[in-house]
């Protein structure tokens, strides 16, 4: 009779433990979430990330192309005497201005105008270049380029420098898992002298 009472508790010891890790499935799916959804959430953080960086290099080439295209055609009115300014970046008719408006309101302490027009000035067959906004390291060696049909033409460029701070400041034990990062985007055009 022991022996029954023994084997029936066997059973139902078994029975209920085999039961209950069936029941534990919930409980792993909620460490298989807690474990994964720190993942998901940096991906999709990281997802955002991307998206500000490519808007922000969009909004960059186009700013550098309107501001170099109204440094070498201005307003195009009958009343317009001479080519606009260079700058200063406070000045609103200026080509600094204009390039640091198209960046939006958040880029006017952050980017860096360094502008190289005819009303700046001409050395041999090469327009000089003013720089505007915070020191940032442009490439110098853009500066000498010369128009391959100078004296004809002259090359107005206007580089832009904008250091892009992340939208989300993602750290891991004060390691930052996204970098700040200086995007760089300039462009020529040919001016007739």
């Amino acid at each position: 009779m022991i022996e029954e009472f023994l084997g029936m508790i066997s059973h139902r010891t078994i029975r209920s433990a085999v039961s209950h890790f069936g029941r534990s499935k919930d409980g792993g799916s909620l460490i298989e979430v807690a474990v994964f959804l720190p993942l998901v959430l940096l991906c999709a953080a990281y997802a955002v990330e991307f998206a500000y960086f490519f808007i922000i290099s969009a909004t960059l080439i186009s700013s550098s192309r309107n501001a170099a295209q109204y440094s070498i055609q201005g307003y195009q009115s009958p009343g317009q005497i001479s080519l606009p300014v260079a700058g200063p970046s406070s000045s609103v008719s200026s080509v600094a201005a204009l390039a640091v408006a198209d960046l939006g309101s958040n880029a006017v302490s952050g980017a860096s105008v360094n502008v190289c027009s005819k009303v700046v000035g001409i050395t041999g067959n090469a327009t000089q270049c003013v720089s505007y906004g915070p020191s940032v390291s442009t490439n110098t060696s853009l500066a000498s380029q010369i128009d391959p049909e100078a004296p004809t033409f002259l090359l107005n460029r206007v580089d832009i420098t904008y250091t892009v701070q992340p939208p989300i400041p993602l750290t891991f034990f004060n390691i930052p898992l996204v970098p700040t990062l200086a995007f760089h985007r300039y462009t020529s055009m040919r001016v007739m002298d």
